[in-house]
């Protein structure tokens, strides 16, 4: 199965890429600088978005070997790029205390396998001060009809999808951890499937101070 979703991965996106992902990633990754770790890179599409400046260093993770083998051919078209690839999951990040400036997951919340756990690697890794940027499909809001067919089909959607869920309420969970959420956008991935339509992106922080309390966000919609 891994070895089919890696194959077929980039075509079945396709669609949700040029309608709006390509453009959300570009603008969050317009930000970063310094050491970047990159969560589950897949197949590196995110790679051609990262913006051309001095010093910046790219660590990517990636532990599914298949995406991982596609990955690694994406990183050795790129000259002069100073990038590594992990094969580390994302709940034991193969990466020093307080050693990474900013965090970016893309589409990746959905799929691992303990988030709170995640989150806690990504805290842990993290530079007080730090930043985490997220992209990610999440829960449609409770009492809706399309929250009810999501956690009705969750259970299939999850072993057809690589362990995809459908209803993560992963906003929350960001603030549990302990994340400051800066800024944050819901909107509709267009041309996705109806049930993965659902999406937020924005911006979190690491505060320096430990024990500093996650502010209340004023969240932009569309």
């Amino acid at each position: 199965m891994s070895r089919i979703i890696a194959f077929c991965y980039d075509s079945f996106m396709r669609g949700p890429e040029q309608a709006c992902l390509i453009d959300w990633r570009r603008i969050l990754l317009s930000q970063v600088g310094g050491r970047v770790l990159e969560i589950g890179a897949g197949t590196g599409a995110s790679l051609p978005l990262y913006p051309n400046v001095p010093g910046l260093e790219l660590v990517l993770t990636e532990p599914d070997v298949d995406m991982r083998r596609r990955l690694e051919r994406s990183v050795a078209e790129l000259p002069d790029s100073n990038i590594t690839v992990l094969d580390c999951p994302a709940e034991a990040l193969a990466c020093e205390d307080e050693s990474i400036d900013w965090v970016f997951v893309s589409l990746v919340c959905c799929t691992v396998v303990d988030l709170p756990a995640t989150l806690a690697e990504i805290w842990r890794v993290l530079k007080p001060g730090g930043h985490l940027l997220f992209l990610e499909h999440v829960a449609a809001e409770k009492g809706t009809r399309r929250r009810r067919w999501q956690d009705r089909v969750n259970f299939i959607w999850r072993r057809i999808a690589g362990n995809c869920h459908l209803n993560r309420e992963t906003e929350a969970q960001i603030r549990r951890a302990g994340f400051q959420i800066e800024s944050i956008t819901r909107e509709s991935m267009r041309k996705a499937m109806p049930l993965a339509r659902p999406t937020i992106r924005g911006v979190a922080l690491k505060p320096r101070q430990a024990g500093s309390k996650p502010e209340e966000t004023q969240a932009s919609s569309r």
